[in-house]
């Protein structure tokens, strides 16, 4: 390349040593029209020739070879490839980062890609980092990223390759902690978890409670498993979780104390929130009971074992006094 610029760079060195041949021939003629006709051709012939090979110092003329430069075209692709936007982010490496694990029919990185990009993070799929990624990469669906989310995705957390978005782990894992962020998240997991081909409204019971427990992976509730067992043992009375009882329930979380006293029916609740409310107190009931009655018994055990015990003791001085006469 460099070779090609040289040569095309100065092309008046071409044009003047075809200039030169042109002179020499014209002197030529001059020369032999004097000296006399029968020499002409001899004279004019050998003058061109040495004129075309050689200079006027007897240096020979360097061959000279106009080639079509390449610069222009291999200089687009070297800007392009050192693309570097204002964070210092190479959109190359970026783009080269998601050509690694998308799928060879569709543009995006699908399931096989997606457990390919979380080995090479050293995540589990199903954890909640992941969870955080795709909130930040803005993905509307589990197991995929299109090329559109990965590129801008990158671009929001200011990383261009494996270690530049594992180094951004902690910092999205505190700022995911933050009441607006965090609230943003937990709208985003709910649309997250439908299947869009689907055409879902509603997440499925079972993901739906896997997608809580996620979510709530820093920030857990106390009243949350007792949500998820409440679920978990009404499958047949619930058959999805609507986005208006998703998005209620972290409201609930944040103004219902664990003890369930301050819940009033009476309020804008969505009616599985009163359904779940007379369950827990009944299991809690239950539970009061259990404790007391078995609380009874070990008081009765450890009676009945003092009684014992006593009665072992006052036989054993009897045999005493009689072994003693």
């Amino acid at each position: 390349m460099g070779q090609c610029v040289t040569k095309c760079k100065n092309p008046a060195s071409t044009l003047g040593s075809k200039s030169g041949d042109k002179d020499s021939s014209s002197k030529s003629s001059k020369k032999s029209g004097t000296a006399g006709g029968g020499s002409h051709k001899e004279e004019l012939s050998a003058p061109c020739s040495k004129a075309t090979s050689e200079l006027s110092n007897g240096t020979k003329t360097p061959d000279v070879t106009v080639e079509t430069p390449i610069l222009p075209s291999l200089m687009g692709e070297s800007l392009k490839d050192d693309r570097v936007n204002g964070d210092g982010l190479s959109m190359w490496r970026i783009e080269e980062l998601f050509c690694c694990y998308k799928d060879e029919q569709e543009d995006a990185i699908l399931e096989e890609g997606m457990e390919r990009f979380c080995n090479d993070l050293c995540v589990d799929p199903a954890e909640f980092r992941v969870l955080v990624l795709a909130w930040r990469f803005q993905a509307a669906t589990m197991c995929k990223f299109t090329r559109k989310e990965f590129v801008e995705g990158c671009k929001a957390i200011k990383a261009d390759s494996i270690e530049g978005i594992c180094s951004r782990f902690p910092c999205m894992l505190v700022e995911a902690q933050g009441e607006e962020n965090f609230k943003d998240l937990y709208r985003f997991t709910f649309q997250f978890g439908l299947d869009a081909d689907e055409g879902q409204r509603s997440l499925q019971r079972d993901i739906a409670i896997a997608l809580w427990r996620l979510v709530f992976t820093q920030n857990k509730p106390e009243i949350l498993e007792h949500w998820l067992d409440f679920l978990a043992e009404n499958p047949s009375g619930i058959r999805g979780i609507s986005r208006d009882t998703w998005n209620m329930f972290l409201n609930f979380t944040q103004a219902i104390g664990p003890d369930l006293n301050n819940y009033s029916e009476d309020e804008a609740w969505p009616s599985l929130f009163d359904t779940f409310v007379e369950w827990e107190l009944e299991r809690r009931k239950r539970d009061q009971a259990l404790f007391a009655k078995q609380e009874e018994e070990k008081c009765s055990t450890t009676e009945a074992s003092s009684t014992t015990d006593g009665l072992e003791t006052e036989g054993g001085r009897g045999s005493q006094t009689w072994g003693g006469h």
